[in-house]
């Protein structure tokens, strides 16, 4: 998720483990020498797009972001594998990141081989090491809805390829855990917080309730019930959704209020957010305070701020402590 677009919308076969097993042992070999004379660390898997890799605004760029809050929380060896501008199609047939797209700070190089198959790569030459995989992916898989007459029918119909997608990648994954040992490894998807609902104030002057509204609609009907189904197809699968965790958790007892899809009113709890007055929806004001969506100066950044992924972390951590 890279672009003012995917904001607007409401916003896997494996190659033979013997050979990605072959291409990775150089990265594997690097990873267990830097803990030579050190308690060993199981290691962790980050999959996915931008918020894979911890992207914020275009002056701070690529964060530790989620993964490595996760990684320092679970006391894990973080490999990443994430790609900027990364789809649930480009997850199994990418070759390497795309020319321009960023990549990890720490990233593992896969310049011949797609991400899931880099990791299954990864999986084989490290067999019974990996505690964890993360994946973050599905945002860019809607960016060409915000041209369409009708968006949500077209995010409609684009949740069938990102449930038969990440169906794949996470069934790939898992059985080249199961195959090299990992036994209690844990492949954990995430969704996304909705910052469309950063619309329903931002720009002063040029908002757009409606859009703010259907984004509701699209990610609770749509979007999160498909990716739910994905990950949790396989035993060691799950899923943390980030999309309610904040608005629910914040105003204990309010819930997330209404909004009408027709209009964009709003009915129920309201707070104050510093710039935008002191009647805003409690959705909305957490969204802008997690992300960069209603910033003055990157308005329109989908992507969370340093509170916003240590928010995501925390919430794979907690989930990860019920498993």
């Amino acid at each position: 998720m890279r672009s003012r677009s995917v904001s607007a919308l409401i916003a896997t076969g494996a190659l033979a483990l013997g050979v990605a097993g072959a291409a990775f042992a150089g990265a594997g070999t690097s990873s267990a020498a830097s803990q030579q004379g050190h308690k060993f660390r199981p290691y962790y898997i980050s999959l996915g797009d931008s918020y894979s890799v911890g992207y914020q605004n275009p002056v701070l760029g690529n964060t530790s972001g989620f993964t490595g809050y996760v990684a320092r929380k679970q006391k894990l060896q973080l490999e990443n594998f994430g790609c900027g501008g990364a789809t649930t199609t480009s997850l199994l047939t990418q070759l390497g990141c795309a020319p321009g797209a960023s990549a990890a700070t720490d990233a593992v190089p896969y310049p011949t081989t797609n991400q899931v198959d880099a990791a299954v790569g990864f999986i084989a030459a490290h067999p019974g090491q990996v505690s964890l995989v993360t994946i973050s992916i599905s945002g860019n898989d809607v960016t060409h809805c915000a041209t369409v007459v009708d968006t949500v029918g077209c995010v409609l119909a684009a949740t069938t390829t990102i449930q038969s997608n990440v169906a794949t990648a996470v069934s790939t994954l898992d059985a080249a855990l199961t195959a090299n040992g990992d036994t209690a490894a844990h492949i954990v998807g995430i969704t996304y917080p909705d910052v469309i609902l950063g619309d329903y104030v931002a720009p002063i002057g040029s908002t757009n309730a409606k859009l703010a509204a259907l984004s509701v609609l699209a990610f609770d009907a749509f979007i999160n019930p498909a990716l739910n189904t994905a990950y949790t197809s396989v035993a060691r699968g799950a899923f943390v959704n980030v999309t309610s965790a904040p608005y629910k958790l914040a105003t204990a007892g309010d819930g997330t209020g209404t909004f009408d899809t027709s209009t964009g009113a709003y009915t129920g709890p309201t707070t104050k957010l510093p710039g935008f007055g002191k009647s805003v929806p409690v959705a909305v004001a957490e969204v802008c305070t997690l992300t960069w969506y209603c910033d003055s100066t990157y308005f329109g950044d989908i992507h969370a701020n340093t509170k916003g992924y240590n928010f995501i972390g925390g919430l794979i951590v907690a989930k990860l402590a019920t498993l």
